[in-house]
């Protein structure tokens, strides 16, 4: 069955962090009290482990917004930028770090990102055996706002949460009537036909479960005009696309109507780093692709993400990467693994 799928290989494995950090936000694994819940997981894992036979990686599907992967040999932790997506795994377990917190998920809790986040990530459980398998549906920002000004979206998730910001990710406790949302969604691939008719349909449903699960107010302040979130991640698209430019957060505190210091306390309660760490990751993460992938200078990188010294921009790469850019390099090109 041919499913329109392609591999996506990206950047480096780098050295492993101080993972062993305090703050923990999943809860222990537990077993559902719904019956269907342990077939639909093992439909799951079943289905994911068909799609992705022979590949390694993250694969793209023939569903906009929708990829699935398979990993059967992590290497260590690595560096990315999060986008807004919802993630479920069949099988393993994952790590991310933001900051000095530690999220951890698996087969019972899916995770949720509402804003673009600079994290560590690492698969914690996995092998050729049984490979890490899952898949991750990116948000639309557009499709939330739709779903919430429905007028028969019910009043307790239209109005939950306050006009206040806080991480822009969670992990929450999987359920049975989001799992069998996902489980259609992916069924799709065995009716190719089907795709473009039921697919939005699926995926508006599938936001409805999460905002009316756990911390699904988040999702809906990140939309929500003039609430703190929703500056916020206006905040971190403003910073975003003038990465390589000089921050000037007076200018973006203006532009997203806040002041100064209420900008950088409720930007660090999003993203657990203050907007001058958080343009720093984004700068070193565009230049280490450059170098690693694009056979880029030191100089030259530095350079084309807004570095105006090259000993600084060399410091900072070995303080978030642990090596200076050319040791990375060899590194990189010695292992070739690509990011989760």
């Amino acid at each position: 069955m041919d499913l329109n799928l392609h591999a996506v290989h990206d950047t480096a494995p780098l050295a492993d962090p101080a993972l062993d950090l305090a703050a923990t936000a999943a809860a222990p694994a537990q077993a559902s009290d719904d019956p269907r819940f342990e077939a639909m997981q093992q439909e799951l894992l079943q289905l994911l482990d068909r799609y992705t036979s022979g590949t390694e990686g993250i694969i793209d599907t023939a569903i906009a917004g929708m990829a699935i992967y398979r990993i059967t040999c992590p290497t260590g932790p690595k560096h990315t930028v999060q986008n807004p997506v919802f993630a479920v795994i069949a099988q393993g377990s994952k790590r991310l770090l933001i900051g000095d917190e530690v999220y951890e998920y698996d087969p019972m809790h899916y995770l949720v990102a509402s804003v673009d986040l600079p994290v560590v990530g690492k698969v914690m459980v996995s092998s050729p055996e049984e490979p890490y398998l899952g898949l991750r549906l990116e948000l639309d920002t557009l499709e939330i706002g739709a779903l919430i000004g429905d007028e028969n979206l019910p009043l307790a998730a239209s109005t939950a949460g306050t006009d206040s910001a806080a991480r822009g990710l969670y992990v929450n406790r999987l359920d049975v009537q989001l799992l069998d949302a996902v489980l259609r969604l992916l069924r799709l691939h065995e009716t190719p036909r089907d795709v473009p008719i039921l697919a939005p349909m699926i995926r508006r449903e599938i936001l409805y479960r999460l905002l009316m699960n756990g911390q699904g107010a988040l999702l809906r302040q990140t939309v929500l005009q003039d609430s703190q979130m929703n500056r916020i991640a206006k905040a971190i698209r403003l910073i975003r696309d003038g990465y390589d430019q000089a921050l000037r957060i007076e200018e973006i505190a203006r532009d997203v109507h806040m002041s100064v210091s209420s900008l950088h306390h409720h930007f660090k309660l999003v993203t657990a780093m203050s907007p001058l760490q958080y343009q720093k990751n984004l700068r070193l993460q565009e230049a280490r692709k450059l170098i690693l992938t694009a056979d880029a200078s030191v100089a030259t990188a530095a350079h084309l993400v807004g570095y105006e010294s090259s000993s600084q921009f060399s410091r900072e790469y070995s303080r978030l990467f642990g090596a200076p850019p050319l040791r990375d390099k060899r590194r990189w090109q010695e292992e070739e693994a690509p990011l989760l």
